[in-house]
């Protein structure tokens, strides 16, 4: 899709948001967010609603959003920024408070911030300060203080909001980032000449309802149009590919992540075996996005087992999937987490 970087083709921040977000956890049920409540859902941890919460944000301004979490159960406060596909990475150095709280207690007196130390108890092994974060589980519901993987910085202080890793300078834009890209861009909507022709007209206007927020008119819109190119072109066509990657992405704005993840893992099927590893890869990501948004764990379970399959055997191919085995690996420890809460939920 369209080359240039995300954050390039969005518009100049122009709401009304502090340079930093302010967001206070309070406890493992509520938090808020630029003094906002924020209640996790019946089955999602408060760190899960908060980065929603976040990416929200960063949908409406057409920016990342910078947030500063000041986490009181951790004791911690991190500097965060999200991106609208819900990617999130560290900015800065976290600060230990001097008297974290646990669930029940009152609010300390002071609370004044002192540099990072060698955390004791549930906080987990000594922060490695310069190291980079850790690649994590952006939006994993099942992600709580401490049992993010590796010695990251965010995962060594126990804060519980799982962090990404920035992606490198160069990195093209993939999944949901490159359809967003395309949507508040104004570049060409269509992938082959025959296609502008039919196509140019329905996309330019379900570009324009996801633009304004109707997404479920552009949902409508987007169902429409992939039937009637799956008409005219045939199922595999590469203009029918690129309305379902729309569709796609319409349904994971619209808080549908199951069909998102489906659609996703179809299109990179489709990909591999046309030998198109670089594309197979971008829906991967789409289709783990949408996963890790997904909060009932029996379904992630079978997604995940999808996602990790097709994932397996692209990354044993040459190509970007074979180049950074992070998120598989990141993957695959949702999986376990998964497990652990279908588990529980089987119990009760």
């Amino acid at each position: 899709m369209a080359g240039l970087s995300f954050e390039k083709k969005r518009a100049p921040r122009t709401v009304g948001y502090p340079a930093a977000v302010p967001v206070r956890v309070y406890g493992p049920e509520s938090a808020s967010v630029d003094g906002v409540p924020v209640v996790a859902a019946p089955g999602e941890e408060i760190q899960q609603a908060v980065l929603n919460r976040l990416q929200s944000l960063a949908i409406s301004v057409g920016a990342p959003i910078h947030a500063t979490v000041h986490d009181d159960l951790a004791g911690c406060v991190v500097p965060l920024e999200v991106s609208a596909d819900g990617s999130s990475r560290v900015t800065g150095e976290p600060v230990r408070l001097t008297a974290p709280r646990t669930p029940g207690t009152a609010a300390p007196a002071h609370t004044t911030p002192s540099p990072p130390q060698a955390p004791a108890d549930r906080f987990g092994p000594p922060p490695v300060m310069d190291a980079r974060p850790v690649t994590a589980d952006p939006r994993d519901a099942g992600a709580g203080p401490g049992t993010a993987s590796g010695a990251g910085t965010g995962a060594a202080l126990g804060l519980g909001l799982p962090f990404d890793e920035p992606a490198p300078a160069q990195t093209p834009a993939r999944g949901f980032d490159a359809v967003a890209e395309e949507v508040l861009g104004d570049g060409p909507l269509t992938e082959t000449a025959e296609g502008a022709e039919l196509l140019a007209e329905p996309l330019g206007r379900i570009n324009e309802a996801v633009r304004a927020g109707r997404v479920d008119a552009a949902a409508e819109l987007a169902e429409r149009t992939l039937a009637e190119a799956s008409a005219v072109f045939g199922p595999h066509h590469a203009e029918v590919l690129h309305v379902r990657e729309l569709s796609a992405y319409i349904a994971y704005l619209g808080d549908d992540p199951v069909r998102a993840c489906r659609l996703s893992l179809e299109l990179a099927g489709l990909r591999r075996q046309a030998r198109d590893g670089e594309a197979a890869y971008g829906n991967l990501q789409s289709a783990a996005t949408a996963w890790r948004a997904v909060r009932d764990p029996e379904e992630g379970l079978r997604l995940g087992r999808e996602l990790i399959g097709l994932w397996t055997e692209l990354a044993a191919e040459p190509g970007p999937a074979a180049d950074d085995p992070r998120p598989l690996e990141a993957a695959r420890a949702r999986m376990i987490r998964l497990t652990d809460r279908a588990a529980k939920a089987a119990q009760t």
